[in-house]
């Protein structure tokens, strides 16, 4: 074990062969385990099985494929041990945060080692003034923000789940509030990445948190978005902003989806400032009420949220309300006190467990298209006729202020013929998009479901480039395998 150890600093000169070899249960070599015992110890190495079968899988409906070892690291530095490690011994590595993503982005495809990276949930360095926090990837958003409260300042980006923030900046993630603050993308202004030979990088330079820079290539936008692939994220910098003075919430009831889109599309041409403007089905909202105890109108619906000065707020809601009304909205209610309003984006942000309780037992599918807003009316339209054509159970919910919305299927996992349908619906919708000049996935990344149509969107070129990138970063190709490409 000591000379395994030792092979670490130069992985290049060592095989694949030996400690990481497994016998036939599929189970790693006791030295190899031994190993990341020494560098973690022993508490922090699991190869359960209960455990091994938890990390792998997240929410997606895509089966369980378990790593055959998964060790908590507690500081960086041992993410790099670990790291340098695994890759001497060409044993793949697969990052963990909170589990809550939605294309089987943690599944082990080649086996190997998961790394749990939730005890590394320290808030490094906040500063108030500059506007900025930097976080361990334990933190999750709502840790943050309950450290943020007495500060003045708030994280904005919302995916719904309690998600990890560097877990969030892996996916590219975004959520109800990026119409006004804009993506996970936008709010990463440095991170820390343990490179697959254990190196450590610092994408915008060691301690950096400049709010603009033309210093070279976007190393930071290299890795939001990569899924795992080209290294560990164990810190992120974070744009934070000022929290609202006054909130608003509102939800507003159509006679269609057409008259609820057009309306989303006036809102933004009339450049109201609003924070979230949400779509809900029908059928997503009667799942709502029902999953939420809600008792909205059970018709297509937009949930709206306002943030700024009382004065400003009343301009925004009046205008809001003209041109909703304009376009037979028939049920407007406002919801001004703070337990109401929680009460109102609680149900939007449990949508997907109150849509698998349309079906008790099945497993949920989520799309994730995005669209430039001009054509959002016509794909989100088509996309409702489309499912009510293919016979499957599902909701359609989404953040349609910046052209991303989502169809949740309901699909029995053993049932061959509908997990066909849904295949064959997801692959349509993706394609439509793409045709509208828009992307197969908005925000819940490429996974192991969207390779082919991350190569129909990029091109030819664009896929041979994002090769060359991940053989330069990752020459054995031991990053959590299997994805994106």
């Amino acid at each position: 074990m000591a000379n395994l150890l030792r092979a670490t600093a130069a992985w290049g000169l060592f095989s694949c062969r030996g400690y990481c070899s497994r016998i036939k249960q599929g189970k790693l070599s006791e030295d190899f385990v031994e190993a990341l015992k020494a560098v973690v110890g022993s508490p922090h190495v699991s190869t359960a099985a209960a455990v091994l079968q938890q990390h792998g899988h997240d929410e997606s409906m895509h089966r369980c494929q378990p790593p055959d070892a998964v060790v908590w690291p507690q500081n960086v530095e041992q993410v790099s041990q670990l790291a340098a490690l695994c890759y001497s011994q060409g044993m793949p590595i697969i990052p963990f945060g909170t589990g809550t993503g939605l294309e089987g982005g943690v599944c082990a495809v080649q086996g190997g080692v998961c790394f749990n990276l939730t005890h590394m949930d320290r808030i490094l360095a906040l500063n108030t003034e500059d506007f900025s926090v930097v976080v361990e990837p334990g933190v999750t958003r709502k840790a943050l923000n309950t450290h943020l409260r007495d500060s003045g300042l708030w994280f904005p980006v919302d995916p719904g789940a309690d998600a990890s923030l560097c877990g969030m900046a892996a996916t590219g993630a975004s959520g109800t509030n990026a119409v006004r603050y804009g993506t996970i993308r936008d709010n990463v202004l440095n991170l820390e990445v343990v490179l697959p030979g254990g190196q450590l990088l610092h994408t915008a330079g060691q301690g950096r948190h400049y709010r603009k820079s033309a210093a070279g290539y976007n190393l930071t936008g290299l890795f939001v978005g990569s899924e795992g692939t080209l290294g560990l994220i164990t810190a992120a910098t974070l744009r934070l902003h000022p929290a609202p003075e006054t909130t608003v919430a509102a939800t507003c009831a159509f006679p269609s989806v057409q008259a609820a889109v057009d309306s989303t599309v006036h809102i933004l041409q009339a450049a109201v400032p609003v924070a979230r403007i949400e779509f809900l089905d029908e059928v997503m909202m009667d799942a709502c009420n029902r999953h939420s105890k809600l008792d909205c109108r059970v018709a297509p619906t937009l949930f709206l949220e306002f943030h700024g000065s009382e004065q400003a707020l009343g301009e925004q809601v009046q205008r809001t309300e003209e041109i909703t009304q304009s376009n037979g909205a028939f049920h407007f209610s406002w919801a001004k006190e703070a337990e109401e309003r929680s009460q109102l984006w609680a149900a939007r942000h449990n949508a997907w467990y109150a849509a698998l309780a349309l079906r008790p037992g099945c497993k949920g599918y989520a799309t994730d298209v995005c669209v430039p807003i001009s054509r959002l009316p016509e794909i989100l339209v088509q996309a409702k006729e489309d499912l009510k054509a293919s016979g499957l159970t599902g909701t359609i919910v989404g953040h349609v202020g910046d052209g991303n919305f989502h169809c949740i299927l309901l699909v029995d996992p053993e049932d061959t013929e509908e997990l066909r349908r849904v295949e064959a619906f997801a692959q349509q919708l993706g394609r439509r998009a793409l045709a509208l000049h828009g992307t197969c996935t908005g925000e819940h990344g490429i996974g192991l479901g969207k390779r082919q149509l991350l190569q129909e969107e990029v091109g030819a070129v664009g896929i041979e480039t994002m090769r060359q990138l991940k053989a330069t970063l990752d020459p054995r190709g031991l990053m959590n395998p299997g994805k994106v490409l």
